[in-house]
C-alpha cells in the first residue's frame, strides 16, 4: 500500500478504509481509576497527536474505560481543532466503567448508552472503528451482533471491530454476522508481540480465513522488549516504567495480570534468547530495539497497524521509526527472530490459558 517517507498505509481487513501502519494509543492519556505510571496531562497527550500526525499517523486508538473516560475527552478536545474526516478514530465498549452492573458487557443497553457518551467525550457524531473490548459470555452474540449492525445503519458507526478474543470467539462472531445479514467486523485488536505468540495459535489462523485485519497492542510487552530491562539487573533501569510499578505489588494483589511479574520473566529463557537475537538485529541496521520489533510485528501476515502506548515524545518517535517503509527486516532476520521466539504447538496447546502472560480480557 503506497504512503509517504515516513508513514505505510493498509486496507483495515477486507474493508475499504486505509489506516496507517501505526495507530497511536491512548491508554496514557489522562489520568484517573485505572492510573498507568508515567500517565500524561492533556498538553503532552496533544503533543504527541500532533507529532503524530505530522509524521502521517491517521488511526487514534482509545476505549470509554481509559482513565475513566478522561482519555477520550482529551481525544475530543484536539480533535475541535483538526479537519475531522482526516483522522480514523477507534474506541471500545465493554468494560466497566460504574458500579452500575447494567454500565458493563456487550448487551444493547450497554452498548447504545456507551457510545452516546463515547461520541459526547469525543465530540463527533460518528466512530470510524467501534470495537468489543472483550467478550460477553453473558449476552447472546445475536443481541451483540444486531446492536452493532443497527449503529452502522443508522450512522453512529462506520466499521465495527473486535478486540482480545480467542479463535473460535472470533469465529463464532464472524460467522454469526454473516448469518444475520449483518454488517461485519472488520479487525480484530490482539495482544502480539515477539514473546507474546499465543494468538498464532488459532485467533490469527481464523483471521487469515476471513479477511480479519489485525491491529496489534502491547508489541513491546510493557517495556521488555525495549532492552531497557537487564535479566541479572534491577528495574531501576527501567524508571518509572509499568514492571517497576507491577514489582511493587508482586507480593499482594496484582492491578493488572496482562503484564508480566519481574519474578516470573527473570526465570524465562525464551524471552532472553529473543532479546539476544533482537540486540543483533537492531546492530545490525543501526536502530533501536524497539524499531526492530515494531518491524517485526508489522511484517507479520494479517497485521494491518501496530498500537504504540507512548508516554512520551521521545517514545512516539523512536516507535514509529520502526513503522517507516524506509527499511525492512529481510528474510533472514525474520527467520532468526522467529526461532527464538518460537513456541511449540504443543507448548502452546498444554499451557493455553495458564500463561504468565494470560490475557485476563478473554473470558470476561
Amino acid at each position: 500500500m503506497a504512503g509517504t517517507p515516513e508513514m505505510e498505509y493498509r486496507y483495515l481487513g477486507k474493508s475499504g478504509l486505509r489506516v496507517s501502519s501505526l495507530s497511536l494509543g491512548t491508554m496514557m492519556f489522562g489520568k484517573g481509576k485505572a492510573e498507568f505510571p508515567g500517565q500524561c496531562d492533556q498538553e503532552q497527550a496533544h503533543a504527541m497527536l500532533d507529532h503524530y500526525t505530522l509524521k502521517g499517523g491517521n488511526f487514534i486508538d482509545t476505549a470509554d474505560i481509559y482513565a475513566g473516560g478522561k482519555s477520550e475527552e482529551i481525544v475530543g478536545l484536539w480533535l475541535q481543532k483538526q479537519r475531522r474526516d482526516d483522522h480514523v478514530v477507534a474506541t471500545k465498549v465493554g468494560l466497566g466503567m460504574q458500579h452500575d452492573p447494567g454500565f458493563r458487557g456487550l448487551s444493547r443497553r450497554h452498548i447504545t448508552r456507551s457510545l452516546e457518551k463515547s461520541l459526547e467525550r469525543l465530540q463527533t457524531s460518528y466512530v470510524d472503528v467501534y470495537q468489543m473490548h472483550m467478550w460477553d459470555k453473558g449476552t447472546p452474540i445475536e443481541e451483540t451482533v444486531r446492536t452493532f449492525d443497527d449503529l452502522v445503519r443508522c450512522g453512529k458507526v462506520l466499521y465495527c471491530g473486535a478486540s482480545n478474543l480467542t479463535g473460535w470467539m472470533l469465529q463464532k462472531l464472524v460467522d454469526t454476522a454473516e448469518r444475520m445479514g449483518s454488517n461485519p467486523f472488520v479487525s480484530l485488536q490482539q495482544r502480539y508481540s515477539l514473546c507474546t505468540r499465543e494468538s498464532e495459535l488459532d485467533a490469527f489462523e481464523v483471521c487469515r480465513s476471513t479477511g480479519v485485519g489485525i491491529t496489534a497492542w502491547g508489541t513491546l510487552m510493557s517495556g521488555i522488549l525495549s532492552g531497557k530491562y537487564k535479566r541479572q539487573g534491577t528495574l531501576d533501569g527501567g524508571g518509572d516504567g509499568r514492571m517497576r510499578w507491577l514489582a511493587e505489588e508482586e507480593e499482594g494483589a496484582r492491578r493488572l495480570t496482562i503484564f508480566p511479574s519481574w519474578s516470573k520473566l527473570q526465570t524465562d529463557d525464551m524471552t532472553w534468547n529473543t532479546l539476544m537475537v533482537l540486540e543483533k538485529i537492531s546492530q545490525k541496521h543501526n536502530k533501536t530495539m524497539s524499531e526492530v520489533a515494531v518491524k517485526w510485528t508489522l511484517q507479520q501476515p494479517m497485521v494491518c497497524s501496530v498500537v504504540l502506548g507512548c508516554r512520551n515524545l521521545a517514545q512516539l518517535d523512536d516507535n514509529m521509526e520502526g513503522g517507516s517503509p524506509t527499511w525492512r527486516l529481510s528474510q533472514q532476520d525474520l527467520d532468526d527472530l522467529d526461532r527464538a521466539s518460537y513456541v511449540p504447538r504443543s507448548m502452546l496447546y498444554e499451557n493455553y490459558g495458564k500463561s504468565p502472560w494470560k490475557n485476563p480480557f478473554l473470558m470476561l
